[in-house]
């Protein structure tokens, strides 16, 4: 039996198989669990052990240590895990990526009987009535429901179909004096360490690399003295995938990255003085022997086991050490970090994630507004820097929250439907602000450069609806962070008396124009900037609006009905419209 062409073909055609059986499998049961993943990933508190634990059942279920370890990497870059807090999580993903070699030595050699039923519970004839099974629930399925169960049968199939197929086009192989001599270089660790990493960061997962050195080692050719660096070396070669995920990220997250290289190195050569120490002292009687799959599965847990329980009081170390790698960056943490592509997929996670995003588009707003407002009153230097700092975060945010809005797959169930429309209006209302805040500061640049000036009565009107707005925005940003209705209901009393004051303020000042008690210059500026804060108040009024209303479950974001409702005539609404108007429009009208 010669390997041909034929033999590289289903060879090659079996990896295939194997790899997508394992990808679909994985997938088929993430997406079964649903949105608990990354929500179980997401309630890890500073507990290792359970941190741990967390890691090892997550990856057990997704098949892959690089995808748990990518999806730390994407909690730690968003903010909601910190770098010490994914340590156990990462060391955990580690031993559950183990479970697919222990899978697949379920198909080993070994006395099962000839009975038909004791023959199907092999591996790799009951992959076959697994694909089976798939399909007629594929084809049966209505909708969206079935997939995920089906995914995970069909997945489970072609994993042992594409392995059984290995392993008949790699019989030959045994014979070939190349192979043997590739795994007799093997035996030596630095070139077995290698070649182990190589294959991995190839393929980007050690459960395939560990998978594939399975189905070479039913051939006979691959020796425990190859297997051992090699298997080592897979487990630093799937560090490459994390690595490659944290590019571009923020420090935490390349640091958390940067753990999985230190566990995996560190342990990989920790193991490898052990064991050839004890080699070259004691001895092993079966170095020299070939492995199988049962040998490979073994020792690839335990290592990764014994490098966990060796790393577990350590793990203050292995943060310190990342820390040193990755320095601290002395640029501010971009807030719009948190929009991780990862959780695209995940839309629960990625809507909270731009909810927190447009929160800090609030904060900028009502920065650059009380900004404004002071340079407006002939405070001290102009921020100039900061407010456009603010002002061109504000107009980027609106754009990369639109874009990963419109990203945010799969059919929205009805909460997060209303959650995802009240996003996209809120992030329009704050950009608008601070559209508004800019174009006060520019006024108040005007004045300042041509000399302007207001009447003491004019400049105490404007500073009583500057205060009254400004109260009104922080009310608005405090109930859309908070997601208090509550709180957004004083915006709406507020918007009374703003509106009231714009009339009082408009007629007063057009009178003063008239009698000449005001320079025209000067007047043109004032009816501008009561007309932009009028406008920031419309816009709060908005905000307050879509928060009250997704509190209260419509998903209609009306500011116009709700003006209308019978909470506007009531009796608490009068009162606070009333201690409003005390607060700021009497004092104006005394002016």
């Amino acid at each position: 039996m010669e390997f041909d062409a034929l033999s590289l073909i289903r060879m090659a055609g079996g990896l295939a198989l194997f790899l997508y059986g394992m990808t679909l499998m994985g997938s088929g049961l993430e997406r079964a669990a649903g949105p608990s993943l990354e929500h179980t990933l997401e309630r890890v508190a500073g507990n290792t052990f359970r941190a741990l634990v967390t890691g090892i059942a997550v990856t057990a279920v997704i098949q892959s240590s690089s995808a748990a370890t990518v999806m730390v990497v994407g909690f730690v870059n968003a903010g909601i895990l910190t770098l010490r807090q994914s340590v156990g999580v990462i060391l955990g993903a580690n031993i559950g990526t183990t479970i697919t070699a222990q899978l697949l030595r379920l198909d080993s050699s070994g006395a099962v009987g000839d009975s038909l039923p004791l023959q199907l519970i092999k591996p790799k004839n009951l992959a076959w009535l697994a694909v089976l099974a798939g399909v007629c629930v594929l084809l049966r399925g209505k909708g969206k429901r079935n997939r995920p169960g089906a995914e995970v049968l069909l997945g489970f199939g072609l994993l042992f179909i594409g392995m059984a197929t290995m392993e008949s086009a790699m019989a030959p192989l045994a014979q070939l004096p190349w192979i043997q001599n590739l795994f007799a270089a093997a035996a030596n660790p630095a070139t077995g360490v290698l070649v182990g990493a190589a294959v991995t960061a190839v393929l980007q997962s050690s459960s395939a690399s560990v998978g594939i050195l399975q189905a070479l080692s039913t051939t006979g050719a691959v020796s425990w003295a190859a297997a051992i660096p090699i298997i080592l070396g897979q487990n630093i070669g799937t560090c490459v995938t994390a690595l490659l995920s944290a590019a571009g990220t923020s420090k935490n997250a390349r640091r958390a990255a940067s753990i999985h290289l230190y566990f995996n190195l560190i342990g990989s050569a920790a193991f490898l003085v052990g064991v050839y120490t004890l080699q070259y002292t004691i001895g092993f009687p079966f170095f020299k022997e070939s492995i199988g799959k049962a040998g490979i599965a073994n020792f690839h847990t335990l290592f990764n086991v014994c490098a966990t329980l060796l790393f577990l009081p350590f793990t203050g170390a292995l943060v310190r050490l990342a820390e040193r790698t990755v320095p601290a960056d002395p640029q501010a943490p971009d807030p719009l970090g948190r929009l991780e592509p990862r959780f695209l997929y995940t839309p629960s996670l990625a809507l909270e994630q731009a909810r927190l995003c447009v929160a800090d588009m609030g904060h900028a707003a009502r920065e650059n507004v009380d900004a404004c407002l002071q340079a407006l009153s002939g405070g001290s230097a102009l921020p100039e820097e900061r407010f456009a700092k603010n002002e061109a975060f504000l107009d980027r945010a609106e754009v990369e929250i639109g874009k990963y809005l419109v990203a945010i797959q799969g059919d929205l169930p009805e909460a997060l439907r209303r959650m995802h429309a009240e996003l996209l209006h809120s992030l329009s209302d704050f950009e608008k602000i601070g559209d508004y805040a800019q174009n006060i500061f520019e006024h108040a640049r005007d004045v300042r450069a041509e000399g302007l000036f207001f009447s003491q009565t004019a400049a105490a009107e404007l500073r009583a609806m500057g205060a009254a707005v400004s109260e009104q925005l922080r009310l608005t940003v405090e109930g859309y962070e908070t997601r208090q209705a509550d709180t957004a209901r004083l915006v709406e009393p507020l918007e009374e008396v703003v509106d009231d004051l714009k009339d009082l303020l408009k007629a007063r000042h057009i009178a003063r124009l008239s009698n000449g008690e005001c320079r025209i210059q000067s007047g043109i500026v004032f009816l501008d900037v009561v007309h932009d804060l009028e406008k920031i108040g419309d816009h709060c009024e908005n905000l307050a609006v879509y928060t009250i209303q997704l509190c209260e479950g419509s998903g209609q974001f009306d500011p116009h009905s709700f003006s209308k409702r019978a909470y506007r005539s009531s009796a608490a609404f009068q009162d606070a419209v009333q201690r409003c108007r005390n607060q700021y429009l009497a004092p104006a009208e005394q002016l």
